[in-house]
């Protein structure tokens, strides 16, 4: 079944389950090939994309924390024109849609890499990336600039934890299709090996609260945007959290970077794969990741 997660219209974008990748968990689409069944996904959202190169962080980039990660990578890409080169085949031969996660920086670069992305037959959509510690007129300047680069294609805004509830009527009033909320907190560590603070982003099942809590609350206040949950999502109760609140569609991040292949069970759960066994079998004929497939090889189409 068809599942729609941007606004209705000419650039509607629609997927065939509600769990997607989050920017920077899946690399550029083929990292995880062999470890996740990518067909069995809504669709895969790309690395952060900047228009001009971006190099790795220097130092500590990984902080082990309770229950989570603090992760600061620089947000390393060879630039939009080489990852199109690079990576457009890669793209098309996908089986469910690909998103492209621009990292906005100011809005004269944003609309020219719209325009780029517009173009580029591979991609479905468009999603950007807003910098934390945003004013509202600043973020609807970004989202506008975006969304006259492409006209063709559906622009996704991913919020800033810290500012999601601040800008996200006016991200919405300047022509967002979706939003995302929100991106990965902002933090600062310890790093126990060369004893120095580290900043960076945090993840794991930690966040989940506040970002259930952010789409929550946005649920309530805006209409006429869907919400797309991202946060500490690491087993499909996480995901039917986000559901109930009032989100479209999930996406998930670090769970990928420790078991893979456990989106696919909460994409079948959520797309109603998971099947319950029947009431004849016997104790070892049922396990809790049985697809269909699985299921009609052992009792056919009844």
């Amino acid at each position: 079944m068809a599942i729609l997660i941007t606004r209705p219209g000419k650039n509607a974008l629609y997927v065939q389950n509600p769990v997607m990748t989050a920017a920077g968990s899946f690399g550029w689409g083929h990292t995880y090939r062999g470890l996740v069944e990518t067909d069995k996904l809504g669709a895969i959202v790309t690395n952060p994309i900047t228009v001009q190169p971006w190099s790795p962080a220097s130092g500590t980039r990984v902080v082990p924390l309770p229950g989570g990660v603090l992760v600061h990578t620089g947000l390393p890409n060879r630039g939009l024109r080489r990852v199109l080169k690079e990576f457009s085949t890669v793209w098309s031969s996908l089986p469910v849609p690909l998103i492209a996660h621009l990292v906005a920086t100011d809005a004269a670069e944003v609309r020219s890499a719209a325009v780029e992305l517009d173009h580029a037959e591979s991609v479905a959509g468009i999603e950007l990336g807003l910098p934390d510690d945003l004013e509202w007129q600043a973020a609807s300047d970004l989202v506008r600039a975006a969304t006259q680069g492409a006209p063709e294609k559906p622009v996704i805004v991913r919020l800033p934890a810290g500012d999601a509830l601040a800008i996200a009527a006016a991200v919405a009033d300047a022509g967002a299709d979706a939003l995302v909320v929100a991106a990965p907190p902002r933090g600062i560590a310890r790093d126990r090996g060369s004893g120095q603070l580290v900043r960076g982003r945090v993840y794991g099942p930690l966040v989940k609260p506040i970002a259930l809590h952010l789409l929550a609350t946005l649920h309530e206040t805006l209409r006429g945007i869907p919400l797309i949950g991202a946060g500490g999502i690491h087993d499909p109760q996480d995901a039917r959290d986000f559901i109930e609140a009032g989100a479209v569609a999930v996406q998930v991040d670090s769970l990928l970077w420790t078991q893979p292949n456990r989106i696919n069970r909460i994409a079948r759960d959520l797309g109603g794969g998971i099947v319950t066994r029947r009431m004849d079998a016997f104790p070892d004929e049922w396990h809790a990741d049985m697809g269909d497939t699985e299921f009609r090889r052992r009792f056919g189409d009844e």
